[in-house]
Formats: C-alpha cells, structure tokens, sequence
C-alpha cells in the first residue's frame, strides 16, 4: 500500500510537471508536449528530493500500473497525453472519433452545458471518453452521482469538429456544440 501511496504521489507531480508548469521544473514542452526524458527525471528529483531517486524504471512502472494511460514515453521523451493548462496548444494527431462519446460532468455544470455546449473549460481541450463506465469515473471527480452526457461524434466529425486521440479510453475536441450532446443519466 505504501508503494502504491508513493506512486500515485509520483504521478500527480508528474502530472503537475508535463500538464500544468513544465517552467517551474525548468523545463520546456516541445510541440507535441514531450520533453527529453533524462532531463525531465533530473527536475523531478530536483524538485521534490526523491529518496530513492526517481529513475527511467520507477517511471515506466508508475505508466504500466496505472489503469489510465496519461503518460508516453518514446524515443527518450516523455509526455502527458491529455489534460494539458499551459498556454499554447500541444498539438494532437487529428483521427475518425467513433460514433458515439461520452462525457461524466457535475450536474451543477449542466445548465451551462445546455447553453454553450462542452468547452474545455482550462484545459487546452475537452476531454471525452470511449465508454460510459470512464465518463462515470471521470464525472465522479465533482459529483458523487454524475450527469452523462452522449456526444453524437460521428456526425460533428462530418459537419467539420475535429476530434483528437488522447489513448484508446480518452478523445479531445476543441469544442462540441449542444446539438451532439444528449443526457443519458
């Protein structure tokens, strides 16, 4: 359990780093979001004192345990793959979103939602998920008992939304228009 503690503590800096402040580590994300990955451990260890010093295997351990694929690692680079805040847009291979996403929200945000649609609301993009179960998990985060809200994707990718692959659970848009958006729960 203690390991699993010091993951988790791991990943949220992680997080913190390669979403939010890469220049508060001293660090600059390409376009794509990455960053070299020996300089990335380098700041973290420098930063937070890890003891034992963080290194390229307790990385890859925190990203293979972790049952949200937030982290890639890739010819000595490291990035978050979604959730991004800092300024500029990391640029996302555009892809065929499938028919139908989801998205898990407070219900407080719903009559906002209805008015202007799903904007990404801080982050550079709005998150949806493949399934149900992780937009329940996601929505979650702000509402014991979240709204559901199904994203009509396929036909906002024709009429010209562009949609993006965070991974295979998790797509990012720009914007979805309350038109393609149902309430399901």
């Amino acid at each position: 359990m203690i390991n699993q503690r010091s993951n988790t503590f791991i990943s949220k800096k992680m997080s913190y780093c390669l979403r939010h402040n890469p220049a508060k580590y001293g660090l600059k994300l390409d376009e794509y979001g990455f960053v070299d990955l020996q300089d990335f451990i380098n700041a973290m260890n420098h930063m937070h004192h890890f003891q034992p010093k963080l290194n390229e295997m307790k990385i890859r351990e925190i990203i293979h345990s972790s049952n949200k694929k937030r982290f890639e690692i890739k010819n000595g680079r490291i990035c978050a793959l979604y959730g991004h805040s800092v300024p500029g847009i990391i640029k996302r291979r555009e892809a065929v979103p499938p028919k139908i996403l989801y998205h898990g929200t407070a219900h407080r945000f719903l009559p906002s939602i209805q008015k202007e649609g799903l904007l990404p609301m801080g982050r550079q993009y709005v998150h949806l998920s493949a399934d149900i179960p992780m937009a329940e998990s996601v929505g979650k985060r702000r509402d014991d008992n979240p709204a559901i809200l199904q994203v009509n994707a396929s036909p906002a990718y024709k009429d010209g939304i562009q949609f993006y692959i965070g991974n295979e659970e998790v797509w990012l848009c720009d914007h979805v228009p309350v038109k393609y958006l149902k309430q399901i729960k």
